[in-house]
């Protein structure tokens, strides 16, 4: 489906399109969108074109931290790797966190844009790629700029106390656990309340949609190792095949879905890689499976992961592989979160906030996401954590690309700047002024 709004209107939103915008609403857009004009699209473009990958944000958080500290925050760097925290108190209140993540991803840029990355960068496997933004966290690094200095200019408007994150590692769902563990919660005032938002190249450039519960989905990486026994090609019944049993899994995996869990709730399991042989004519010993997991409810979750165990040993012993040399089926104990859950009250009132100041046409229509991306924010807004969180989306499209939006983690991914960073500042600015003045009560 496709929203017929035009990037002119969607510009226009909280400049008096709607009648009931206040003359304070409208300083606050019009005070963003100059500095979108000075300062901001040339951050976005500096960070667009300059990414790093997860946990070797050295220089991308360097300047992050840089940008803060002129703005008059008081800044730590390389927290929990190469994070970010940059805190400004500002009398009695809550606490209010905002979270934006850094990191870049093994992506060659094929997006068109005059300012595409051309970045390589050795990964942390010690393999050289490609790095592009595929996911958009330029827009957020320069979104968490833009609502710092409005924040820092309306002191006067909120009381408490407010800490920006740079968040490094989001995309191998490592980095938010990184700073809890190096003591953000202790080291720092803990929070209140914490707010993340994430663009999306589906929704219209700039339209806010904010889930009242679940945000993202779970996220679980696995590998799992097929073991054979190798042989000539021309001779494959003395022989077993692992290329063979490892394509039995794959198919055989999506039967877990599709008849171990309820009809109505969703599912992921995705085969992201596979290796295996040496040659044409050879029958190898091994062959590598790479999986990504998602699930929306502990259940669930629980339900998929156990599948793949039972699938993985079950395919094998079929095809007569040895006890020995049955397929080890490991779970990553770091590219793991559970899903992300905004707290209802709390999404409710970030929402109404954003609807008084920016108008109902600020909102996504329908806010249906098909798919199920995940986010390791989920660490920072735990039940047990205490911290009231909620992380909304925010439209990057370009009015051209609605029709057949570009897909995240792919090479031709890009969005709209100015219609995102201006809305999404906007949107995190008045939910955190409707925060602290929530919390003061």
């Amino acid at each position: 489906m496709r929203w017929k709004v035009s990037l002119s209107t969607v510009s226009l939103l909280a400049l008096g399109a709607s009648a009931c915008a206040d003359d304070h609403a409208t300083d606050l857009h019009a005070s963003i969108a100059a500095h979108y004009d000075s300062e901001l699209e040339a951050l976005f473009q500096h960070f667009h074109q300059n990414p790093e990958l997860s946990f070797m944000e050295r220089e991308t958080a360097a300047r992050l931290a840089s940008e803060l500290s002129d703005l008059g925050y008081d800044v730590t760097e390389n927290f929990g790797g190469t994070g970010v925290v940059a805190v400004l108190r500002n009398g009695e209140g809550p606490t209010v966190l905002i979270r934006a993540d850094m990191d870049g991803l093994p992506v060659p840029e094929q997006s068109g844009l005059d300012y595409a990355s051309t970045a390589t960068q050795k990964d942390i496997d010690g393999v050289m790629k490609p790095v592009m933004h595929a996911c958009g966290h330029d827009m957020h690094m320069t979104t968490l700029v833009g609502a710092g200095k409005q924040l820092m200019d309306r002191k006067d408007d909120w009381s408490g106390t407010l800490i920006l994150i740079g968040q490094p590692a989001e995309e191998r769902v490592g980095g938010a656990r990184a700073m809890l563990e190096d003591g953000l919660y202790t080291k720092f005032p803990k929070p209140d309340y914490a707010l993340g938002f994430h663009v999306w190249s589906a929704f219209p450039g700039g339209l806010i949609h904010v889930p009242e519960e679940n945000a993202f989905s779970s996220a679980d990486s696995v590998d799992i190792t097929v073991y054979g026994v190798g042989g000539h090609g021309a001779m494959p019944h003395v022989t077993v095949d692992p290329v063979l049993i490892a394509s039995q899994i794959v198919v055989s995996l999506q039967t877990v879905v599709s008849r171990s869990i309820a009809p109505k709730k969703p599912g992921v399991i995705t085969v992201g890689s596979i290796h295996g042989g040496t040659k044409h004519n050879i029958i190898g010993e091994e062959v590598h499976l790479q999986l990504t997991v998602r699930a929306n409810d502990p259940e669930t979750r629980t339900a998929l992961l156990d599948g793949i165990d039972r699938i993985a040993a079950g395919t094998a012993a079929t095809f007569g592989v040895p006890e020995d040399k049955m397929p080890k089926v490991v779970r990553s104990p770091t590219e793991t979160t559970p899903p992300t859950n905004n707290d209802p009250a709390t999404a409710r009132l970030v929402e109404a906030a954003i609807v008084e100041a920016m108008g109902e046409e600020a909102l996504v229509p329908d806010g249906r996401i098909n798919g199920m991306g995940a986010e390791d924010f989920a660490y920072f807004v735990t039940p047990e954590s205490g911290v009231k969180g909620v992380n909304f989306r925010v439209g990057g499209a370009f009015e051209e690309d609605l029709d057949s939006p570009t897909i995240h983690h792919a090479p031709g991914f890009r969005i709209d700047p100015e219609a995102s960073v201006i809305q999404g500042t906007e949107a995190t600015v008045v939910s955190a002024l409707a925060l602290f003045e929530e919390g003061a009560d």
